[in-house]
Protein backbone atom coordinates (compact mmCIF):
# COMPACT_ATOMS: atom_id res chain seq x y z
CA UNK A 1 0.00 0.00 0.00
CA UNK A 2 1.03 3.40 -0.98
CA UNK A 3 0.28 6.06 1.92
CA UNK A 4 0.80 10.09 2.00
CA UNK A 5 1.69 10.82 5.62
CA UNK A 6 1.11 14.88 6.56
CA UNK A 7 2.43 16.40 9.62
CA UNK A 8 2.23 19.86 10.54
CA UNK A 9 5.49 19.38 12.53
CA UNK A 10 8.79 17.36 11.96
CA UNK A 11 8.42 14.93 15.36
CA UNK A 12 12.31 14.32 15.74
CA UNK A 13 13.88 14.40 17.98
CA UNK A 14 10.94 12.98 20.35
CA UNK A 15 11.14 15.63 22.87
CA UNK A 16 7.23 15.90 23.19
CA UNK A 17 4.32 13.88 23.73
CA UNK A 18 3.18 14.12 20.50
CA UNK A 19 6.00 13.52 18.86
CA UNK A 20 6.71 10.01 20.45
CA UNK A 21 2.89 8.79 18.80
CA UNK A 22 3.57 10.87 15.41
CA UNK A 23 7.17 9.57 15.09
CA UNK A 24 6.71 5.44 16.22
CA UNK A 25 3.76 4.99 14.44
CA UNK A 26 5.18 6.49 11.42
CA UNK A 27 7.62 4.31 11.73
CA UNK A 28 5.76 1.25 12.34
CA UNK A 29 3.75 1.61 9.48
CA UNK A 30 6.61 2.37 7.22
CA UNK A 31 7.50 -1.33 7.92
CA UNK A 32 4.35 -2.39 6.00
CA UNK A 33 4.00 0.14 3.48
CA UNK A 34 5.56 2.46 0.73
CA UNK A 35 5.39 5.70 2.71
CA UNK A 36 5.82 9.54 1.58
CA UNK A 37 6.13 12.36 4.26
CA UNK A 38 5.73 16.18 3.94
CA UNK A 39 5.70 17.87 7.20
CA UNK A 40 6.04 21.52 8.25
CA UNK A 41 8.58 22.92 9.91
CA UNK A 42 7.85 26.01 11.95
CA UNK A 43 10.68 28.90 11.38
CA UNK A 44 12.48 25.97 9.58
CA UNK A 45 13.47 24.34 12.85
CA UNK A 46 14.51 20.64 12.61
CA UNK A 47 14.84 20.78 8.52
CA UNK A 48 18.64 18.70 9.46
CA UNK A 49 16.42 15.46 10.39
CA UNK A 50 16.16 14.76 7.05
CA UNK A 51 17.85 11.60 7.35
CA UNK A 52 16.10 10.22 10.20
CA UNK A 53 13.15 9.87 8.20
CA UNK A 54 14.86 9.17 4.79
CA UNK A 55 15.70 5.77 6.29
CA UNK A 56 12.22 4.44 6.47
CA UNK A 57 10.31 6.68 4.36
CA UNK A 58 10.33 6.68 0.22
CA UNK A 59 9.87 10.31 -0.29
CA UNK A 60 10.97 13.31 2.21
CA UNK A 61 9.96 16.88 2.16
CA UNK A 62 9.97 19.38 4.85
CA UNK A 63 7.94 22.63 4.17
CA UNK A 64 8.86 26.09 6.09
CA UNK A 65 6.25 28.28 7.33
CA UNK A 66 5.52 30.70 10.00
CA UNK A 67 2.06 31.16 11.71
CA UNK A 68 0.06 33.93 10.53
CA UNK A 69 -0.65 36.90 13.02
CA UNK A 70 -3.49 35.60 15.38
CA UNK A 71 -6.85 37.67 13.54
CA UNK A 72 -8.91 40.97 15.06
CA UNK A 73 -11.98 40.29 16.63
CA UNK A 74 -13.92 42.22 14.11
CA UNK A 75 -14.44 41.39 10.69
CA UNK A 76 -11.42 39.07 10.84
CA UNK A 77 -12.71 36.53 13.68
CA UNK A 78 -16.11 36.96 14.09
CA UNK A 79 -17.05 36.52 10.30
CA UNK A 80 -15.20 33.76 9.57
CA UNK A 81 -16.39 30.67 9.64
CA UNK A 82 -13.36 28.63 10.23
CA UNK A 83 -12.30 28.46 14.70
CA UNK A 84 -9.06 30.58 14.98
CA UNK A 85 -7.21 27.46 15.93
CA UNK A 86 -7.70 25.64 12.35
CA UNK A 87 -7.22 29.23 10.36
CA UNK A 88 -3.86 29.04 12.09
CA UNK A 89 -2.53 26.50 10.18
CA UNK A 90 -3.77 27.82 6.75
CA UNK A 91 -1.52 28.92 4.33
CA UNK A 92 -1.63 28.79 0.88
CA UNK A 93 1.99 28.08 0.19
CA UNK A 94 1.25 25.05 2.46
CA UNK A 95 -1.45 23.73 -0.04
CA UNK A 96 0.76 24.63 -3.21
CA UNK A 97 3.65 22.50 -1.47
CA UNK A 98 1.52 19.40 -0.74
CA UNK A 99 -0.41 19.75 -4.49
CA UNK A 100 3.31 19.52 -5.84
CA UNK A 101 4.04 16.27 -3.81
CA UNK A 102 0.82 14.64 -4.99
CA UNK A 103 1.39 15.74 -8.25
CA UNK A 104 1.88 12.26 -10.30
CA UNK A 105 1.48 9.90 -7.59
CA UNK A 106 -0.81 7.70 -6.67
CA UNK A 107 -1.48 6.59 -2.76
CA UNK A 108 -4.10 4.39 -1.13
CA UNK A 109 -4.43 6.92 1.35
CA UNK A 110 -3.27 9.99 2.87
CA UNK A 111 -3.04 9.77 7.16
CA UNK A 112 -2.77 13.16 8.55
CA UNK A 113 -2.12 14.05 11.87
CA UNK A 114 -4.67 16.05 13.83
CA UNK A 115 -7.73 18.61 12.52
CA UNK A 116 -5.56 20.99 11.74
CA UNK A 117 -4.14 19.15 8.65
CA UNK A 118 -7.19 17.46 7.48
CA UNK A 119 -8.47 21.43 6.17
CA UNK A 120 -6.11 20.54 3.45
CA UNK A 121 -8.34 17.75 1.93
CA UNK A 122 -11.84 19.00 2.27
CA UNK A 123 -12.16 21.09 -0.51
CA UNK A 124 -9.13 19.49 -2.88
CA UNK A 125 -7.79 15.69 -3.06
CA UNK A 126 -11.26 14.65 -2.47
CA UNK A 127 -10.22 11.11 -4.63
CA UNK A 128 -7.72 10.06 -1.65
CA UNK A 129 -9.44 8.29 1.78
CA UNK A 130 -8.31 10.65 4.57
CA UNK A 131 -7.21 8.62 8.09
CA UNK A 132 -7.08 11.33 10.62
CA UNK A 133 -4.63 10.77 13.76
CA UNK A 134 -6.07 12.42 16.66
CA UNK A 135 -3.28 13.01 19.31
CA UNK A 136 -6.28 14.85 21.00
CA UNK A 137 -9.86 15.05 20.27
CA UNK A 138 -10.11 18.74 19.79
CA UNK A 139 -13.40 20.05 20.63
CA UNK A 140 -12.90 17.66 23.84
CA UNK A 141 -10.45 19.19 24.82
CA UNK A 142 -11.31 22.68 24.50
CA UNK A 143 -14.47 22.55 26.20
CA UNK A 144 -12.29 21.00 28.94
CA UNK A 145 -9.68 23.42 28.74
CA UNK A 146 -12.53 25.99 29.05
CA UNK A 147 -14.30 24.50 31.78
CA UNK A 148 -10.99 23.80 34.16
CA UNK A 149 -8.95 27.40 33.16
CA UNK A 150 -11.30 29.27 31.27
CA UNK A 151 -11.85 33.02 31.70
CA UNK A 152 -14.41 34.00 33.92
CA UNK A 153 -15.44 37.53 32.56
CA UNK A 154 -17.93 37.89 29.78
CA UNK A 155 -15.89 38.49 27.01
CA UNK A 156 -13.77 35.70 27.82
CA UNK A 157 -16.98 33.22 27.60
CA UNK A 158 -18.39 34.90 24.43
CA UNK A 159 -15.29 33.92 22.75
CA UNK A 160 -14.91 30.49 24.65
CA UNK A 161 -18.76 30.22 22.87
CA UNK A 162 -18.01 31.42 19.66
CA UNK A 163 -14.83 29.12 19.17
CA UNK A 164 -16.75 26.20 20.62
CA UNK A 165 -19.69 26.56 17.99
CA UNK A 166 -17.01 26.90 15.21
CA UNK A 167 -15.42 24.25 16.24
CA UNK A 168 -17.99 21.82 16.67
CA UNK A 169 -19.06 22.35 12.85
CA UNK A 170 -15.95 22.16 11.92
CA UNK A 171 -15.19 18.92 13.75
CA UNK A 172 -18.33 17.62 11.76
CA UNK A 173 -17.36 18.19 8.51
CA UNK A 174 -14.34 16.50 8.71
CA UNK A 175 -15.91 13.50 10.51
CA UNK A 176 -17.78 13.76 7.71
CA UNK A 177 -15.02 13.50 4.93
CA UNK A 178 -12.78 11.06 6.91
CA UNK A 179 -12.33 7.13 5.94
CA UNK A 180 -11.03 6.75 9.40
CA UNK A 181 -10.27 9.05 12.87
CA UNK A 182 -7.83 7.40 14.98
CA UNK A 183 -8.34 7.90 18.54
CA UNK A 184 -5.98 7.63 21.44
CA UNK A 185 -8.63 5.94 23.99
CA UNK A 186 -12.02 4.64 24.68
CA UNK A 187 -13.03 7.97 25.85
CA UNK A 188 -12.02 10.10 23.28
CA UNK A 189 -14.29 7.57 20.98
CA UNK A 190 -17.30 8.17 23.28
CA UNK A 191 -16.64 11.88 23.31
CA UNK A 192 -16.95 11.44 18.86
CA UNK A 193 -20.04 9.20 18.82
CA UNK A 194 -21.99 11.44 21.81
CA UNK A 195 -20.65 15.07 20.70
CA UNK A 196 -19.51 15.03 16.72
CA UNK A 197 -20.74 11.71 15.07
CA UNK A 198 -22.61 8.31 15.24
CA UNK A 199 -21.25 6.81 11.99
CA UNK A 200 -17.97 8.27 11.70
CA UNK A 201 -15.19 4.82 11.47
CA UNK A 202 -13.04 5.55 14.67
CA UNK A 203 -10.36 2.92 15.33
CA UNK A 204 -8.20 3.41 18.82
CA UNK A 205 -4.77 3.24 19.02
CA UNK A 206 -3.84 3.70 22.53
CA UNK A 207 -0.15 6.05 23.38
CA UNK A 208 2.46 3.41 23.91
CA UNK A 209 6.29 3.95 24.74
CA UNK A 210 9.68 2.69 23.41
CA UNK A 211 10.94 -0.33 25.50
CA UNK A 212 13.84 0.04 24.09
CA UNK A 213 14.83 2.96 24.98
CA UNK A 214 12.84 3.67 28.76
CA UNK A 215 13.92 0.51 30.47
CA UNK A 216 15.00 1.03 33.94
CA UNK A 217 18.85 0.04 33.55
CA UNK A 218 19.09 2.68 30.82
CA UNK A 219 19.57 5.30 33.60
CA UNK A 220 22.08 3.59 36.30
CA UNK A 221 21.13 6.57 38.97
CA UNK A 222 20.31 5.46 42.12
CA UNK A 223 16.65 6.38 43.97
CA UNK A 224 16.80 9.98 45.75
CA UNK A 225 17.69 9.08 49.89
CA UNK A 226 14.72 11.47 50.56
CA UNK A 227 11.34 11.21 49.29
CA UNK A 228 10.50 12.40 45.82
CA UNK A 229 8.33 12.80 43.05
CA UNK A 230 8.20 13.91 39.91
CA UNK A 231 6.23 15.75 37.24
CA UNK A 232 6.95 15.30 33.60
CA UNK A 233 5.89 16.68 30.41
CA UNK A 234 5.92 20.23 28.08
CA UNK A 235 5.77 22.66 30.50
CA UNK A 236 4.19 25.12 28.30
CA UNK A 237 1.31 22.60 27.80
CA UNK A 238 -1.78 24.23 29.36
CA UNK A 239 -3.03 21.08 30.85
CA UNK A 240 0.44 20.21 32.41
CA UNK A 241 0.10 23.72 33.81
CA UNK A 242 -3.11 23.91 35.36
CA UNK A 243 -1.98 20.37 36.59
CA UNK A 244 0.98 21.72 39.12
CA UNK A 245 -1.47 24.80 39.99
CA UNK A 246 -3.85 22.45 41.23
CA UNK A 247 -0.90 20.32 42.58
CA UNK A 248 0.48 23.41 44.65
CA UNK A 249 -2.30 25.21 45.24
CA UNK A 250 -4.26 21.95 46.65
CA UNK A 251 -2.15 19.19 47.47
CA UNK A 252 1.09 20.41 47.68
CA UNK A 253 0.97 21.51 51.37
CA UNK A 254 -1.17 18.52 52.68
CA UNK A 255 1.46 16.32 51.25
CA UNK A 256 4.56 17.79 52.76
CA UNK A 257 2.26 17.64 56.21
CA UNK A 258 2.97 13.83 55.99
CA UNK A 259 6.51 13.83 54.44
CA UNK A 260 8.61 17.23 55.19
CA UNK A 261 11.42 16.10 53.44
CA UNK A 262 9.85 15.89 50.23
CA UNK A 263 11.49 16.58 46.83
CA UNK A 264 9.20 17.64 43.94
CA UNK A 265 11.02 17.43 40.55
CA UNK A 266 9.71 19.57 37.34
CA UNK A 267 10.95 18.33 34.49
CA UNK A 268 10.51 19.40 30.65
CA UNK A 269 10.47 21.87 28.32
CA UNK A 270 9.85 25.49 27.60
CA UNK A 271 8.24 26.15 31.62
CA UNK A 272 5.98 28.96 31.51
CA UNK A 273 6.65 31.93 34.39
CA UNK A 274 4.19 30.43 36.43
CA UNK A 275 6.19 27.11 36.49
CA UNK A 276 9.42 28.70 36.44
CA UNK A 277 8.20 30.60 40.64
CA UNK A 278 7.46 26.49 41.50
CA UNK A 279 11.43 26.57 42.40
CA UNK A 280 11.39 29.25 44.90
CA UNK A 281 9.48 26.75 47.17
CA UNK A 282 11.36 24.89 49.05
CA UNK A 283 12.26 21.28 47.83
CA UNK A 284 11.53 22.02 44.41
CA UNK A 285 13.42 21.90 41.88
CA UNK A 286 12.29 23.47 37.92
CA UNK A 287 14.90 21.74 35.31
CA UNK A 288 13.61 23.18 31.67
CA UNK A 289 14.55 20.93 29.36
CA UNK A 290 17.08 18.20 29.74
CA UNK A 291 18.72 16.11 27.28
CA UNK A 292 17.82 12.59 28.85
CA UNK A 293 14.75 12.30 30.85
CA UNK A 294 15.38 8.48 31.79
CA UNK A 295 17.55 9.98 35.36
CA UNK A 296 15.20 11.67 36.48
CA UNK A 297 12.61 8.71 36.05
CA UNK A 298 15.15 6.60 38.57
CA UNK A 299 15.38 9.28 40.97
CA UNK A 300 12.17 9.44 41.47
CA UNK A 301 9.95 7.53 44.15
CA UNK A 302 7.07 7.96 41.96
CA UNK A 303 5.75 10.11 39.43
CA UNK A 304 2.60 12.41 40.09
CA UNK A 305 -0.12 13.06 37.21
CA UNK A 306 -2.63 15.72 38.79
CA UNK A 307 -4.13 16.51 35.21
CA UNK A 308 -7.68 17.74 35.50
CA UNK A 309 -7.62 18.63 31.73
CA UNK A 310 -8.38 15.32 29.12
CA UNK A 311 -7.56 14.14 25.92
CA UNK A 312 -3.75 14.36 25.12
CA UNK A 313 -1.08 11.78 24.36
CA UNK A 314 -0.61 10.73 27.78
CA UNK A 315 2.42 9.06 27.18
CA UNK A 316 4.41 10.07 31.04
CA UNK A 317 2.69 7.55 32.38
CA UNK A 318 3.79 4.47 30.26
CA UNK A 319 6.92 5.64 30.36
CA UNK A 320 7.11 6.33 33.60
CA UNK A 321 5.84 2.16 34.45
CA UNK A 322 8.34 0.81 31.80
CA UNK A 323 11.28 2.68 33.97
CA UNK A 324 10.23 1.46 36.95
CA UNK A 325 8.25 4.38 38.45
CA UNK A 326 5.20 3.65 40.39
CA UNK A 327 2.62 6.14 38.95
CA UNK A 328 0.08 8.41 41.22
CA UNK A 329 -2.66 9.86 38.80
CA UNK A 330 -6.25 11.51 38.64
CA UNK A 331 -8.81 9.69 36.59
CA UNK A 332 -8.27 11.99 34.14
CA UNK A 333 -4.57 12.08 33.52
CA UNK A 334 -4.76 7.95 32.93
CA UNK A 335 -7.93 8.25 30.56
CA UNK A 336 -8.36 5.61 27.94
CA UNK A 337 -5.26 3.55 29.69
CA UNK A 338 -7.62 0.75 31.54
CA UNK A 339 -5.03 0.60 34.14
CA UNK A 340 -6.15 -1.17 37.64
CA UNK A 341 -5.87 1.09 40.35
CA UNK A 342 -3.90 -0.25 43.20
CA UNK A 343 -2.43 -2.92 40.90
CA UNK A 344 -1.07 -0.95 37.38
CA UNK A 345 -1.67 2.87 39.52
CA UNK A 346 -2.74 4.73 42.06
CA UNK A 347 -6.03 6.95 41.56
CA UNK A 348 -7.50 9.94 42.94
CA UNK A 349 -9.22 12.84 42.22
CA UNK A 350 -9.79 14.72 44.81
CA UNK A 351 -6.69 17.20 46.64
CA UNK A 352 -7.22 15.47 49.78
CA UNK A 353 -6.97 11.76 48.55
CA UNK A 354 -4.13 12.27 45.74
CA UNK A 355 -1.80 13.46 48.61
CA UNK A 356 -3.07 10.44 50.80
CA UNK A 357 -2.46 8.41 48.23
CA UNK A 358 1.06 9.50 47.52
CA UNK A 359 1.85 9.62 50.85
CA UNK A 360 0.54 6.08 51.14
CA UNK A 361 3.02 4.88 48.44
CA UNK A 362 5.78 7.49 49.64
CA UNK A 363 5.47 5.62 53.15
CA UNK A 364 5.29 1.86 51.48
CA UNK A 365 8.15 0.49 49.98
CA UNK A 366 6.25 -3.18 49.85
CA UNK A 367 3.24 -1.36 47.44
CA UNK A 368 5.88 0.94 45.60
CA UNK A 369 7.91 -2.36 44.73
CA UNK A 370 4.44 -4.22 43.78
CA UNK A 371 2.75 -1.27 41.84
CA UNK A 372 7.05 -0.92 39.93
CA UNK A 373 6.71 -5.20 39.25
CA UNK A 374 3.09 -4.81 38.14
CA UNK A 375 3.57 -1.79 35.89
CA UNK A 376 6.26 -3.12 34.39
CA UNK A 377 4.57 -6.27 33.21
CA UNK A 378 1.41 -4.26 32.02
CA UNK A 379 3.31 -1.93 29.55
CA UNK A 380 5.09 -5.06 28.23
CA UNK A 381 1.86 -6.53 27.44
CA UNK A 382 -0.17 -3.87 26.09
CA UNK A 383 1.83 -0.69 25.53
CA UNK A 384 4.49 -1.83 22.78
CA UNK A 385 4.71 0.77 20.40
CA UNK A 386 6.01 -1.84 17.33
CA UNK A 387 2.65 -3.82 18.59
CA UNK A 388 0.58 -0.92 18.24
CA UNK A 389 1.90 0.49 15.17
CA UNK A 390 1.30 -3.30 13.44
CA UNK A 391 -2.50 -2.99 15.07
CA UNK A 392 -2.89 0.30 12.89
CA UNK A 393 -0.79 -0.88 9.92
CA UNK A 394 -3.17 -3.93 9.92
CA UNK A 395 -6.26 -1.76 10.05
CA UNK A 396 -5.71 0.53 7.30
CA UNK A 397 -4.13 -2.63 5.11
CA UNK A 398 -7.61 -3.45 4.92
CA UNK A 399 -9.68 -0.76 5.22
CA UNK A 400 -7.56 1.16 2.32
CA UNK A 401 -6.98 -1.89 0.02
CA UNK A 402 -9.25 -4.05 0.60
Amino acid sequence: MRLLVFYPYIPFPVDRGTYQRTFHLLRALARDHDVDLLALSEGGERLDQRPVFAEFCRRVEFVPFAHPAWPGLFPDRLLNPLPTTVRHWRLPHIAGALDRFLAGQRYDAVHVCDLVMAQYFLERHRELPLAVDRSRVDLQFQIAQHQTAGGKDLKSRILAAEGLWKLARFEKRVARRAAVEVVCGPDDETFVRQRISRRAPVVIVVNGVDLDYFRPDAARVPRDEQPTVLFCGAMDYTPNVDALRWYFGEIHDRLRAAAPALRVLIVGKSPVPEVRAYAERPGVTVTGGVPDVRPFYRRAWLQIVPLRIGGGTRLKIPESMAMGTPVVSTTIGAQGLDLRHGDDILLADAPETFAMETARALADAALRQRLEQTGASTVRARFAWPMLGRQLSTDYARRFTG
